[in-house]
């Protein structure tokens, strides 16, 4: 630890002066740098230490206000856990209750009950949904990139990607690529290893190419039905092709230095990214498609292509500028990424799958208008409907798993203190 360098002082009141303006002048302190590594226990938690306990340990190493607040803040974050967990049974009672009561008159009245009651038709595609010849594989090799929020944020997109899949009607071999560090600790500790109980999902702790090689594996052994909409993509059918290159000198993301040869070892495998010069037209059966799972505000620009050009792997772009007018950016979160792609297989039309995919807070729309676009923007409020109730269910299992855990916590407890 670096101490002050402070100037010899004639009398007591001249120092205690400069000591005061030390303390005004917490840019000068070097302990704010340091203030920003967030403080972690054993389990990889935020350790509960709360101000007032830093302020009085009399350590060496001084803290800034900042940092502080933050301890504060993480403090009564995790005493209110209990409190938030009670409110959300609440709300979901009531919902439920709510949405009860409306079915109940909706199907006095004579309606349909499938329209009534979307979980039905939900489970009715379910029952028809089978697995195709395709791997989505989320890379999530990019720890040193994100913040511990943002990395929070990759945790829940994850959790979005297993549940669009599970609930697709042509479901896709989902793979999770670099599950290692605070990832797979946050799903361990916070999430209480939810995806153990996952079904059709993957983990490799090595890096996409290492996954490729394990869903290469799995397409092979069981691969699925080939459905029409890959096998036009296989050479047969119109024959249209898989990608499009842009022309020479537009390209998003110019390399510095030409991009090295493609590795034909992974000819397989397409790393989908915003700065490649392919853009993709259609999904091919027995390929891995990789999603950069990298969630950093667009601040590492070109990260993910030039990740994949320097392993001479193929990349491509989706045709978002093709069939929409954004309002914003066309950089997606990857969970509608991954979702995109299942809607693809299910439509084979990329402008209703963007429309049923991408927030409508983008300010996204079909280029031109006529019968298709209204056709298109009618199914995305479909879907969405059935996507409110696919969270509900999630949210559902997920608060089933977490009570369950909390009463076989409570029970062990209890038969310790009876043996002892």
């Amino acid at each position: 630890m670096e101490s002050h360098e402070t100037k010899d002082v004639p009398g007591a009141s001249e120092a205690m002066a400069s000591s005061h303006e030390t303390e005004k002048s917490p840019e000068k302190t070097p302990v704010a740098a340091a203030s920003h590594e967030p403080i972690k226990t054993e389990s990889g938690q935020a350790a509960k230490t709360t101000a007032e306990d830093v302020a009085q340990s009399g350590e060496a190493k001084p803290m800034s206000k900042n940092a502080l607040k933050r301890i504060r803040r993480q403090q009564e974050w995790e005493d209110g856990r209990e409190d938030r967990r009670k409110r959300r049974r609440e709300k979901r009672h009531d919902r439920k209750e709510r949405v009860r009561e409306e079915r109940a008159v909706l199907l006095a009245q004579g309606a349909d009950p499938a329209d009534v009651i979307p979980r039905l038709k939900q489970h009715q595609q379910r029952a028809g949904a089978s697995r195709v010849p395709v791997a989505l594989i989320v890379d999530c090799d990019f720890e040193r990139y994100m913040t511990d929020k943002e990395l929070i944020s990759l945790a829940s997109q994850v959790t979005r990607c297993y549940s669009d899949n599970r609930n697709a009607r042509y479901r896709a071999h989902l793979w999770v690529a670099g599950w290692a560090g605070k990832l797979r600790e946050r799903f361990r500790s916070a999430l209480h290893d939810q995806q153990r109980h996952w079904k059709g999902v993957g983990f490799v702790e090595g890096d996409f190419l290492a996954c490729a090689d394990e869903a290469r594996k799995q397409l092979a052994d069981k691969p699925g039905d080939v459905i029409a909409s890959l096998q036009r993509g296989d050479g047969e059918g119109d024959g249209q092709a898989a990608w499009t290159r842009d022309e020479p000198g537009a390209e998003p993301y110019p390399l510095p230095e030409p991009a090295p040869e493609p590795n034909q070892a992974y000819r397989d495998v397409v790393y989908l990214t915003s700065e490649s010069p392919y853009t993709l037209q259609r999904l091919e059966p027995n390929t891995s498609y990789v999603i950069g799972g990298l969630v950093d505000k667009n601040r590492e620009k070109g990260l993910c292509y030039r990740r994949a050009c320097e392993r001479g792997i193929r990349t491509a772009r989706l045709p978002i500028g093709q069939f929409m007018q954004m309002q914003s950016r066309q950089v997606l979160a990857t969970n509608h990424v991954v979702d995109i792609m299942l809607k693809w297989l299910e439509f084979e039309d990329w402008g209703k799958a963007f429309m049923a995919v991408i927030p409508k807070r983008k300010g996204g729309k079909l280029i031109g208008d006529g019968d298709d676009a209204t056709e298109a923007e009618a199914h995305a409020d479909d879907v969405e409907e059935e996507q409110v109730v696919a969270d509900e269910t999630m949210a559902d299992q997920d608060a089933a798993v977490e009570e369950e855990k909390s009463e076989s916590e409570e029970v062990a407890q209890s038969s310790g203190e009876k043996s002892s």
